[in-house]
């Protein structure tokens, strides 16, 4: 079985111009060519550019990844064991800094009517405040914004407690769909979705469908959205992302 250029490029969604480049410098070069001459992959090209891509997700420049892929003593086994090491690392990384933008961007916008001694109980030792300065300037005139910082200004650290895990189980179970392989437009997704909405609506502001697809979109575009999905589990904000809109469609 061999595959076109187009084909490996939407497999490993890069672009066609990225495996062209590869070739160029001898990173990736195609096992086969057509009668016509245009490039084809084997499964053992597949292999190589899922490394590549492991290694380049990590940070390494093509040069040092040239190096670790042609070194004549490493193994397929040797090169997941060290890139499993390397995202196991990375990955404890984003979860401590996912969960406090999650904690100061979600929990609270504003207001937040704890003393000291409470947010650090209920927060750890992240500021909950941080990131209020950044929220007035891009949400300050919104009704969205007033409504949450009026409710956030009653909260308790009770109440807080709650909030935080609600979310926390709505993500857990929006992360053990995605593990057992379901469309973001399945039933069960949208479902989650609608109960995401209904989480916003209770706790911080009224959420129309609109302004949920919105929100949506912004944890996919924001990398700190995106981070603090992602550490629970990758891939979880496009997933939500998706889920979202199905729901919406389906609702409106």
């Amino acid at each position: 079985m061999s595959y076109s250029v187009g084909q490996v490029a939407a497999f490993a969604k890069v672009t066609v111009r990225t495996l062209h480049h590869y070739d160029e410098i001898g990173l990736l070069s195609p096992s086969g060519r057509s009668s016509a001459g245009h490039r084809r992959y084997d499964d053992a090209d597949l292999d190589r550019l899922q490394r590549i891509l492991f290694y380049r997700e990590l940070g390494f420049p093509l040069e040092e990844v040239a190096v670790l892929l042609d070194d004549p003593d490493a193994d397929p086994g040797e090169h997941l064991r060290r890139q499993h090491s390397l995202l196991s690392d990375r990955i404890a990384r984003l979860q401590q800094m996912a969960k406090a933008v999650e904690q100061a961007m979600e929990a609270n916008r504003m207001g937040i009517n704890l003393t000291p001694e409470e947010k650090f109980e209920v927060f750890g030792s992240h500021d909950p405040d941080q990131y209020a300065e950044e929220a007035e300037q891009r949400w300050g005139g919104t009704e969205a914004y007033r409504e949450s910082a009026r409710r956030a200004a009653s909260y308790t650290k009770d109440d807080w407690k709650r909030i935080m895990a609600e979310g926390e189980d709505l993500n857990r179970r929006l992360a053990a769909l995605l593990d057992a392989g379901a469309d973001p437009e399945s039933e069960q997704a949208m479902d989650l979705a609608e109960e995401h909405r209904g989480w916003i609506e209770r706790n911080h502001y009224s959420c129309p469908y609109e302004m949920h697809t919105c929100l949506g979109e912004m944890y996919v575009a924001d990398e700190r959205f995106t981070a603090f999905y992602d550490a629970v589990r990758p891939g979880l904000a496009v997933f939500l992302r998706d889920a979202i809109n199905a729901n919406a469609v389906r609702r409106i």
